[in-house]
């Protein structure tokens, strides 16, 4: 009987979440990011595996891909570091 004694007295609990609104959006913004350098990453290889490309090498595979990639990683760890108000 005791248990359910405890039950009709509780309050229901309000769900909480872990971050504010605005984290979610943040990190969302930072996944897209991420996505985006991989995105650009992508490509650069030849059809025919006899002939090298050199398009491996070019700007935004080996500087622009990967900074995007690490400034999206920089958002993401930021959203999840921000105070709550």
């Amino acid at each position: 009987m005791k248990s359910n004694y405890k039950e009709e007295n509780q309050q229901p609990q309000k769900q909480e979440f872990l971050f504010d609104g605005i984290n979610y959006k943040i990190l969302l913004i930072g996944i897209g990011v991420i996505a985006l350098g991989f995105i650009l990453m992508s490509g650069g290889g030849s059809d025919d595996p006899n002939v090298f490309s050199e398009d491996v090498f070019s700007f935004r595979r080996i500087r622009l891909a990967p900074t995007t990639v690490l400034i999206g990683f920089g958002i993401t760890i930021y959203s999840i570091f921000k105070k709550s108000k």
